[in-house]
């Protein structure tokens, strides 16, 4: 079964005008199935076979060789230095655009590569899980099925067969992951211990970061924590949300909100199975888990100069999205219920005030908007901020 990726358009418009094109992504996401399918007339190599990967790392141009272009070659960071050479290839036909599609799932050691020896001949595009819009596309009952969309997640595989038990696939997954990236990326003593970090990472998806609390749950040092939590970060498995903020200044918070990248691996590492959401206590975390990642493949997609924050002040006014984009804002607020009330809406109103009494910012500048499962999408009142059910994201105008 196939789902429509709806940055397929995105992705071949890139290769028209770069000679590389580079898609980064967490495992299973999908990068390889849509290049595959966007670019059949590549030739495909994967640097996942050691053989293979050693040959590039150490005899780029028996690689060439052996693999012209047009190519599509996957897991590039398993040999980095594959990119210094690429350089020179590239640069022997500057204009000739879309030769080469690399992907790579750990991004930082890829985009250290990429800044060095690709600048300027590359376009750079991250992937992430499918959206509720391409579940929806494929038959999926979006709407109907928050739930089960929550706490399966949006890996493509776990939607192809939708028989396959979501705890068992997770548990292969975690196991890949820790032993393939987690060792190349960190010297990690017990792997035991960076499960554990992870696991009390989940327990605070949705909340400020504090690393020294992270540290001394686990038993590790500060500076460990620090270093674990870019692990994460570097192969697409968490994300940190960073507080918004202009010239209000030292009022606001500081220190940026933690989240992982799929709810179905967040369900997993929290213990919560198929059918037991409902009853969770991180139900509301897990909701505000799923918004965030919609937003961030809409976003993606549609309109990459605008931004995603949250905004906490001293005074405990807090609104758990702010996108802003060409002087404008969306102010959002996730709630899981089907139906907000006006209390729901207090904070968006009170930022909305703030926002809008300062000379910076026109008029009508501030839309707000209750991200929640109404049975029918409807303003909260008469002026008031709209109601959007979680599913249907991909409707709001930004």
């Amino acid at each position: 079964m196939w789902f429509e990726r709806l940055s397929t358009p995105q992705v071949t418009n890139a290769a028209r005008f770069f000679p590389v094109l580079v898609v980064t992504g967490a495992r299973q996401v999908g990068k390889t199935s849509l290049l595959r399918r966007a670019f059949p007339d590549h030739a495909y190599v994967s640097l996942e076979v050691p053989s293979v990967a050693d040959l590039a790392e150490h005899d780029s141009a028996a690689f060439f060789a052996r693999y012209p272009a047009p190519v599509l070659i996957d897991e590039v960071q398993y040999a980095p230095g594959i990119l210094r050479a690429l350089k020179t290839v590239v640069d022997a036909d500057r204009h000739a655009m879309g030769r080469y599609i690399l992907t790579g799932s750990q991004k930082f050691e890829l985009m250290r590569g990429v800044s060095e020896s690709l600048a300027g001949r590359c376009a750079v595009l991250e992937l992430e899980g499918l959206s509720a819009a391409e579940l929806a596309g494929g038959g999926v009952g979006t709407a109907a099925a928050l739930d089960e969309l929550m706490v399966r997640g949006g890996l493509p595989e776990l939607w192809r067969q939708r028989e396959l038990p979501s705890g068992l696939f997770y548990s292969s997954y975690l196991a890949t992951y820790l032993e393939r990236d987690v060792r190349q990326l960190v010297n990690v003593g017990s792997l035991r211990d960076f499960e554990r970090f992870m696991r009390a990472c989940a327990a605070r998806s949705g909340q400020l970061l504090n690393r020294s609390d992270l540290a001394r749950d686990v038993g590790v040092s500060h500076t460990t924590a620090g270093e674990w939590l870019s692990v994460l970060v570097a192969s697409n498995q968490l994300r940190l949300l960073e507080p918004w903020f202009d010239n209000l200044g030292k009022r606001l918070t500081k220190s940026p909100k933690l989240y992982l990248c799929d709810t179905g691996l967040l369900c997993f590492l929290l213990g919560i199975a198929p059918g037991e959401l409902a009853q969770s206590p991180y139900r509301g975390a897990v909701f505000e888990t799923w918004v965030f990642a919609e937003l961030r493949k809409l976003l993606a997609r549609d309109d990459a100069s605008r931004r995603v924050a949250f905004y906490r002040d001293q005074s405990q006014r807090e609104v758990d999205f702010v996108v802003e984009g060409g002087g404008r804002f969306t102010l959002i607020e996730a709630k899981l219920t089907e139906r907000p009330s006006r209390r729901d809406a207090r904070h968006l109103d009170a930022v909305m005030r703030l926002l809008e009494a300062r000379e910076s910012y026109p008029p009508h500048s501030v839309q707000r908007v209750i991200v929640a499962r109404p049975p029918v999408d409807h303003p909260l009142s008469p002026g008031g901020p709209a109601v959007v059910h979680a599913a249907r994201l991909d409707q709001l105008v930004f």
